[in-house]
């Protein structure tokens, strides 16, 4: 079997396992996720809504490494990784097992940008994971590395609108307790107003189609 043919076969037998209702991960596709567990996320939750009012916590972006197998590049704890698609997946779960995830997809006009801004996501692999939120410094958030990889394919101009940030409880306007502590450690104050942005509201961008849904994230309403 030639090599063009084999790698061929690969990806059609990754791809194939991952299909579910005609979807096909697509280099270049947003995977958004609800994480849950943590009272950062719970924070997350109640000051941001995604598609369909999703809480969605965490974002990815679908790619191919240079073994022809499908990873998600992505900025967590550890830093900004590749990391494979199924462990991916596998991190949180609806109550009938599916992976709290949905899918955007670059509408057609923009997906031009989606090698470039790939080939400025893997260039940062191994770089730090963004503990301050600072959109300015070499470190990197989730939602931070998809928009400075779309930003810079874009010839410097944002696909994703930065916003200013709140970490405050919208119920009592004061700064949620874990932020709070969380900021304190880093002996920084806590950037209520900075610019920024989340995965809720790049999900909620127009520049995007929803394409797919793996399992339903908490608060999704399909009405909406």
């Amino acid at each position: 079997m030639g090599r063009a043919v084999l790698v061929v076969y690969i990806l059609v037998s990754i791809f194939s396992t991952c299909q579910k209702n005609n979807y096909f991960p697509q280099a270049g596709d947003l995977l958004f996720q609800d994480l849950d567990g943590s009272p950062f996320c719970d924070a997350v939750e109640k000051v941001t809504s995604g598609y369909s009012e999703a809480n969605l916590t965490h974002v990815g972006i679908v790619a191919c490494n240079d073994d022809n197998q499908i990873v998600v590049l992505e900025a967590i704890q550890e830093g900004v990784k590749a990391t494979p698609l199924d462990t991916f997946l596998s991190r949180s779960h609806d109550v009938n097992g599916k992976p709290k995830v949905i899918v955007g997809r670059l509408k057609k006009k923009y997906r031009r940008l989606i090698k470039p801004a790939l080939a400025e996501a893997f260039a940062r692999v191994g770089k730090a994971y963004d503990n301050f939120f600072n959109i300015e410094n070499d470190a990197y958030y989730c939602s931070e590395l998809v928009y400075e990889c779309f930003r810079i394919a874009n010839s410097g101009k944002p696909l994703f609108i930065l916003e200013p940030m709140t970490f405050k409880d919208p119920d009592t306007q004061a700064i949620f307790p874990a932020w709070q502590e969380y900021f304190a450690e880093l002996n920084s104050p806590v950037p209520e107003g900075a610019p920024g942005l989340n995965p809720g509201s790049i999900s909620r961008s127009p520049v995007l189609h929803i394409v797919h849904i793996y399992g339903i994230p908490g608060g999704y309403d399909a009405n909406r």
